[in-house]
């Protein structure tokens, strides 16, 4: 079983090749289904957020194509798409999503965001029943080092997100929010977060609307207080936006709301005053085509990236923290695999072992005669008792170099026990008594002290009897 990591961010694609791939929250469960159809995959799950979009697969064998999906999904040229594309496997994929996760790799280092969407991607596919054992465990081992990261270092002190890069760069442009009109276009998470740091930047003009307008007044209602917020309804949208300085646009719209002709309307009204829109969406709200005109500004999310540099310089002692934190994590969650695999040798052993056990008793059994109850579990306890101390050493050999990641010694002692790290198509016989021995086994190991063993369950069995 191979875990892969394929996708794109804002590093390696521009927001237009990003925008073609976006998955919108509606259609998220629907494109991890047909992901999870492709052959070879296993088990699933897709994070698409405004910065990236990425498929964490496991995969049988190391030939599946799981970057075609995306090309084949979205109907984008696979020679157009693959100079942006990035590739992990196994442990650079893990390592990738610890990091992801823990959102050093996000625009915004330190952005608290990131953890929140891909808690959400895991959800949906685990809804849809895409995820169960082998990414269930390593995306519960990155949930647990990103929060590790965030109580344990200062990457989460003075959070930052794209929501409030947003605002410096609205702050920037006027040098001062006050008496300025700001339009909120869009009620989701992204949002609520830049309204409330344009309260805090001292904007005390907000307009804000969405399609439901239900969830446009909710947030209105939370901000109450040093503001009062105005409701716009969605039909009025362009009549609105007319009479915002700047016009902060983060919707799940499939295409651009604002284009050219609305920025040219939007001048005549404004008598040509200039006016600024920053586009935190993905695909992007408004048409690129407006920067075109005299007097509209547009800011997508790339242009984001030169303010969120000085949030970089300011939290670089807190990522060197932080990677060294999760660096440390990885490897913490690559021992505790290597000692799953394991498990596979360890129960061969313990059967072996068991069987063993069972085989002497029953052939000393005409011999013990009848057993009282309380005898019989004295011989249980006593050859139970002798399989555990023989196979202690050799189980503990294996779980060493198992944890050591040495292979080849690993695959030298189970060929030395006569054991496979393959699973078992059976589970070990418990014929003898309720419980499997908890004992770690070599069946050669027992066979070297068999007579010894033997002999010791015929003196103490015949002091019983007689």
């Amino acid at each position: 079983m191979t875990i892969a990591l394929i996708g794109v961010n804002h590093k390696t694609a521009p927001i237009a090749l990003r925008e073609k791939i976006a998955i919108g929250r509606d259609e998220l469960a629907e494109t991890t289904r047909a992901l999870a159809a492709t052959p070879g995959v296993t088990e699933c799950m897709i994070v698409s957020t405004c910065n990236r979009v990425e498929l964490l697969v496991a995969v049988e064998g190391d030939s599946v194509q799981v970057a075609a999906f995306l090309s084949q999904q979205f109907a984008v040229d696979a020679s157009i798409l693959a100079p942006h594309l990035y590739e992990y496997r196994d442990r650079e994929a893990v390592s990738h999503l610890f990091r992801m996760a823990a959102s050093l790799d996000s625009m915004v280092v330190g952005e608290p965001q990131i953890l929140g969407q891909v808690k959400e991607a895991y959800a949906v596919a685990r809804v849809v029943g895409t995820v169960s054992g082998q990414l269930e465990h390593l995306l519960q081992s990155a949930f647990a080092a990103a929060k590790k990261a965030r109580s344990e270092t200062g990457i989460g002190s003075n959070s930052v997100s794209i929501a409030s890069v947003a605002v410096d760069l609205a702050r920037k442009i006027f040098g001062s929010l006050e008496g300025r009109t700001i339009f909120l276009v869009g009620a989701g998470k992204m949002s609520e977060l830049a309204a409330r740091h344009l309260v805090e930047q001292g904007a005390d003009s907000i307009l804000v609307c969405n399609r439901t307008a239900e969830r446009a007044r909710r947030m209105a209602e939370e901000l109450q207080g040093a503001v009062v917020p105005e409701v716009i309804e969605f039909a009025q949208l362009y009549d609105a936006a007319s009479r915002a300085d700047i016009v902060i646009s983060s919707t799940g719209a499939p295409h651009p709301i604002f284009r050219p002709e609305h920025g040219q309307a939007f001048l005549q009204k404004r008598r040509n005053r200039p006016m600024f829109f920053i586009d935190i969406a993905v695909p992007r709200d408004v048409d690129p085509r407006m920067n075109k005109l005299d007097g509209i500004f547009v800011y997508d999310i790339d242009d984001l990236q030169q303010v969120a540099a000085a949030h970089m310089e300011e939290r670089s002692r807190q990522a060197i923290d932080a990677e060294a934190l999760i660096a440390a994590e990885v490897e913490r969650f690559h021992q505790r695999q290597r000692t799953v695999n394991a498990a596979p040798a360890i129960v061969a052993l313990q059967k072996r072992a068991e069987e063993m056990r069972v085989a002497e008793l029953q052939r000393l059994h005409s011999r013990l005669g009848v057993l009282t109850a309380e005898q019989l579990a004295a011989v249980e306890a006593l050859t139970h008792g002798l399989v555990n101390k023989f196979l202690h050493p050799p189980m503990q050999a294996i779980k060493q170099a198992a944890r050591e990641g040495d292979s080849a010694k690993l695959d030298a002692l189970c060929e030395e026990w006569s054991v496979s790290t393959a699973a078992p198509t059976e589970p070990p016989s418990t014929a003898a008594s309720p419980a499997a021995p908890n004992a770690e086994a070599d069946a050669n190991s027992i066979s070297s002290q068999e007579p010894n063993a033997r002999k010791n369950i015929e003196s103490v069995n015949a002091e019983r009897v007689s």
